[in-house]
């Protein structure tokens, strides 16, 4: 059995506006020990399909359908009671903002200490040896003495090595990472995703890493799913994602990666901007967008199924094979060097 099996999910949200359907029909699965890339443009429904499975979203103007399956038990149908054991002990978020995330009144220690009691019957004394710990494996130097210090005290990348000391603290079996390296410089991105892959060695927890970067991705995930506008539109094994990709999304990621070699030209970008989730366009949803669109395109959602030569690669277009294959061979060259 899967650790974490979603099926189906389909989110939506009750504005004024309409009804904004920012998840739409996403289906993966997450193994112990697993690292699962989620990539896409901001707005694709990646970290709406995360605060879902974790039941983080407004009940009053959210509305859910399909599976999230936690180790058998759907997610989606349990009660606020069992879902709060589960949050922080089981399973635990890192949120974008560390500042904004952790309690600006309260020392690191005290939030640490508190996540700790909350999900296992021990004192202040053994919560902050635990809490001392943990502070001490993601890197804070004289952690010691740092504890009692406050959130606004800390650097950036320190705060984000604080928000993952208190997502691990209690061994959850997965942990979620919603844009972990946002707004950190990159030498500090280069840390924090060292320390993350060193510690799921440690703690053996499954991962699911959110984010728009996929060198990101290409550094740190087994497998990978790409979203468009609420949809997969490509799901495959890391390697075959930068060797093969199927999708013209795909491409246009890869293609807009800067590379060394090309410092005096402009990235290429991909045209145009997602659509409204409001009222999303007919057929494929990257059809206004794609250099390759068909009358079909237009008309008619693709599916996502898999490639003719490999059963597990899912991608979801209308073109050929020959054509996917010729455009994700131009694509190799030019983008293995830089991502791989």
């Amino acid at each position: 059995m899967a650790l974490l099996e979603v099926k189906d999910l389909r989110t939506s949200f009750k504005t004024e506006d309409g009804i904004v359907k920012a998840v739409d029909g996403v289906s993966f699965t997450v193994e112990k020990g697993q690292t699962l890339g989620i990539v896409g443009e901001s707005g694709s429904g990646k970290s709406v399909t995360c605060l879902t499975i974790m039941g983080l979203n407004a009940k009053r103007t959210t509305m859910s359908s399909g599976e999230a399956l936690w180790k058998g038990k759907d997610l989606l149908r349990a009660k606020s009671s069992e879902l709060r054991k589960i949050r922080g002990d089981e399973m635990s978020m890192i949120f974008q903002d560390p500042m904004t995330s952790l309690n600006p009144v309260h020392t690191i220690g005290k939030q640490l200490v508190e996540a700790v009691q909350l999900h296992r019957d021990v004192t202040v004394r053994v919560a902050k040896a635990r809490a001392l710990e943990l502070l001490k494996a993601v890197g804070i130097p004289k952690a010691e003495g740092r504890i009692d210090d406050y959130p606004h005290q800390f650097s950036g990348g320190m705060r984000q090595r604080v928000m993952i000391a208190m997502a691990l603290i209690n061994d959850p079996d997965l942990l979620i990472a919603d844009e972990p390296t946002t707004a950190l410089d990159v030498t500090t991105q280069a840390q924090i995703l060292n320390l993350m892959k060193r510690l799921q060695e440690d703690f053996g927890s499954a991962i699911i890493m959110i984010t728009h970067d996929l060198g990101v991705v290409a550094e740190t995930a087994d497998d990978v799913v790409v979203m468009y506008a609420a949809k997969v539109v490509e799901h495959a094994k890391v390697h075959d994602l930068f060797n093969r990709p199927q999708h013209p999304y795909t491409w246009g990621l890869m293609g807009s990666l800067p590379r060394l070699e090309t410092d005096t030209e402009r990235l290429v970008q991909i045209p145009g901007q997602p659509p409204s989730l409001l009222r999303p366009p007919s057929g494929c949803r990257f059809h206004p967008r794609c250099p390759y669109v068909m009358g079909v395109c237009r008309t008619t959602e693709p599916k996502l199924l898999a490639t003719e030569r490999d059963p597990s690669h899912l991608q979801a277009c209308h073109l050929d094979q020959e054509t996917k294959d010729r455009e994700a061979n131009k694509l190799i060259e030019s983008t293995m060097a830089e991502v791989g």
